[in-house]
């Protein structure tokens, strides 16, 4: 194999075309390139060195934008300029399917409108301990819980394990009950 001759690329028969710096009488090469202004970050001036320092240290790509408008491109870039959505978004819209599905399949035959309303899974927890069943007012269920407590107090029975891991059973699911229908008692 023959040595490499570096004397082709040296001596080629084709002119090499060179850029003049873009900056009004500069007579050296523009070698470097900056963009012409935000809007078009692919449309270049062709500096020399000298000059292409000198349009860096100047150029403002936020001048002219409002505080805001740069406040939203800087979130807009930390996304990589995707989209996004909030997080946590789907658990409502997944409960609310989760709930759709569930009405659905136990309905047992029944007509959609005679189906139980969908509600949270702890009021219907809370209405399980009480010893209840939906539709409820608040009034039955302050009714069904004082009854409840006077049944399973501790002192009315003694002590008793069972009646005060009940008690407390009951107590909780007052408490969210309360939280759910929006009712503040002293």
């Amino acid at each position: 194999m023959p040595p490499f001759e570096d004397s082709y690329f040296e001596f080629s028969d084709r002119p090499v075309k060179q850029r003049g710096c873009d900056c009004p009488g500069c007579a050296q090469t523009g070698d470097y390139r900056a963009p012409k202004n935000r809007d078009q970050l692919t449309d270049y001036y062709w500096f020399c060195l000298d000059h292409v320092r000198d349009y860096n240290r100047q150029w403002d790509y936020f001048a002219g934008m409002s505080v805001d408008a740069i406040e939203a491109h800087i979130r807009k870039a930390s996304v990589w300029e995707r989209p996004s959505w909030p997080l946590g978004g789907g658990r409502v819209r997944e409960q609310d399917i989760r709930d759709t599905v569930m009405r659905e399949f136990f309905n047992d035959g029944m007509k959609e409108e005679a189906a139980a309303p969908a509600m949270p899974k702890a009021e219907r927890d809370a209405l399980v301990a009480l010893d209840l069943a939906p539709p409820v007012t608040f009034a039955a269920i302050k009714a069904q819980y004082r009854l409840l407590v006077k049944r399973h107090h501790p002192d009315a029975n003694g002590g008793s394990f069972e009646s005060e891991e009940k008690f407390k059973n009951i107590n909780q699911a007052f408490t969210v009950l309360k939280r759910l229908y929006g009712v503040e008692e002293p």
